[in-house]
Formats: structure tokens, sequence, C-alpha cells
């Protein structure tokens, strides 16, 4: 199955009213400013986009309302983090009704599945569908490793074309890449492991942080894809601070507070997430606004 994902793809933020309604007309805004800036692609309904906190309708409305803002300009993905397979499934047939371009499929919610487990979760919505599909390991949020092997074996199933690998282990790339057809694409789940991880042959980059600063996510992707690797390296010490907050449990909060901070949208995240307070607000206001004021020059 041919696909053309490849670059940045925002795992982009929902955005709420004070009443902790969606706020569909803000959510299509804050995309825009990242399309001008030169995104490659979008992934709805991720983590960052608070899935687990939306009801079925909002995840639709949500995705029907991009992908007609969007119409056809980057690939639309949207994550599918259900807590059993027959919702997955039913979810992944609904999601391509709303016109999506492909899946990030998530092993199941709550459930700390085995390794067999995992692969016949991931294998049955892939068949529940023909919409490409982007299997997502992230081991340190969800409590479960899709490992190498079983990104091997679940890339024999035609639609399954992708891994967004989120291990905290750049080595995995190579691992799985030793495994998969050339085609097979690897995208990068972990901010602060970007450049590491297009040195080990990432094709893309699914970012947290690019909601906040996509001009500049969009600068180190360009310079580190055009051989510039020394401006890429001083970029990335600049935008290190940053990306760490990727990888924390609050991570959902620190984004959209950057996300605010750069003007952009609201930190409002829907219950059980309250804003930061205190020390750690203060902490996290820190890293944001040194950002700011020393943010690198984009000709």
């Amino acid at each position: 199955m041919q696909i053309n994902w490849s670059g940045v793809f925002p795992a982009a933020t929902t955005q709420f009213n004070a009443d902790e309604s969606i706020n569909i007309p803000a959510t299509l805004e804050h995309l825009e400013v990242m399309l001008n800036a030169g995104i490659n692609g979008l992934v709805m309904l991720g983590t960052v986009g608070e899935n687990c906190s939306l009801s079925q309708a909002e995840k639709f409305a949500i995705l029907e309302a991009t992908v007609k803002h969007i119409a056809g300009r980057v690939p639309v993905l949207t994550g599918v983090s259900e807590y059993t397979t027959t919702q997955a499934q039913e979810f992944a047939r609904a999601a391509k009704r709303a016109g999506v371009d492909g899946l990030m499929v998530l092993p199941p919610m709550s459930y700390k599945a085995d390794g067999r487990e995992i692969v016949a979760h991931i294998r049955g919505v892939a068949e529940a569908t023909d919409l490409p599909v982007m299997v997502y390991n992230n081991p340190a949020c969800y409590g479960v490793d899709v490992s190498a092997e079983a990104v091997a074996e679940l890339a024999q199933i035609p639609n399954i074309v992708a891994v967004k690998e989120a291990s905290d282990d750049p080595r995995r790339l190579t691992d799985i890449a030793n495994l998969v057809d050339d085609d097979f694409v690897l995208f990068c789940g972990v901010d602060d492991l970007a450049l590491e991880s297009l040195a080990l042959g990432a094709h893309g980059w699914i970012s947290g942080l690019v909601n906040a600063f996509p001009q500049e996510n969009r600068l180190l992707w360009d310079l580190a894809t055009s051989g510039k690797l020394g401006e890429a390296r001083k970029v990335y010490r600049w935008y290190t601070p940053l990306l760490h907050l990727d990888t924390k449990p609050k991570l959902v909060q620190y984004i959209k507070l950057a996300v605010q901070e750069c003007g952009y949208g609201s930190e409002l995240c829907r219950n059980p997430r309250l804003p930061i307070c205190g020390e750690e607000r203060e902490e996290v206001l820190r890293i944001i606004r040194q950002a700011i004021a020393t943010r690198p020059t984009i000709n």
C-alpha cells in the first residue's frame, strides 16, 4: 500500500471552552497556524488530543470538521484508543466514514495485554478497514511494549504500513528496520529523540511541542534532512528543554500551556486533568518563556 507519510506530523491538541465542551473553531484555527508553518500531516485524537477524555460523538465531530477544513492539503490520521478490539474496529470503520486518511492504532487501553494479545488487537483493527494503519508503541505511557518482532509480524498485513516508535530507546528503530521491508515507514514518537531518530532513518516525526513552536519544529526538520547537521544541532539544543516536556506524565497540560503562551490556543484540558499550579507551573513557564525569548531566527 502506497502512502505519502513523512515529515512533521503534529499530535494535535483538542481545544475546549471554559465549560469543557469541545471548541471546534479554535481547534481548526490552531491547525491552520501549523499548516501555515509547513507541517506535513496531522494526527488528531492522540494522547495530546485527549482521545480517552472524549465521547464517541465528540471524536467524530472533530474528525469530520478537520477533514472538511484540511480539504486534502495534508494527510489526516486519527488515534484509535479504545478499550476493546471490537470497539476499536467499530471506531476504525466510523473514522473511515468521517474521511480520515489513516489510523494510528494503540494497544487496548486499561488492560495490560501481552505480546500475543497486542498483535491480535492491532491486526483486528487493521482488518476491519482498508485504511492504512500506523502502529503506536509507547510503553512509558501505556504500560505495554509492542516489540520490534511484533511490529515486524504486523508489517506483514498489507495495510499496516508504519510505526510510531516512542519506547524512549532509539535503538528500537534500527531493530525494526532490520526486520521489515524498506517501504515500511518509521516515525519518531518522542520529541527529545527527534534528531537521533532522524539520524537512524526515521521518515517522520509525530511531535507534541510543534503545537506551540511549529516554525521552529519545521526549521529543525529541514536543517536535519538537508544535511545541515551543525545548524540542526544548535536548534535542537535550544529546543530540547521544551522537548523534555513531551516525556512527562503531564505532557498534555504542559504542551497546552505552551500553546497558550505562544498565543495559539488555550491551556484548558478536560477532567481529570487540571491546570498545573504552584512551583510546577512556574518552572514550566520558565522553560517556555526562556525558549520564546531565545528562539532561533527563521529566514
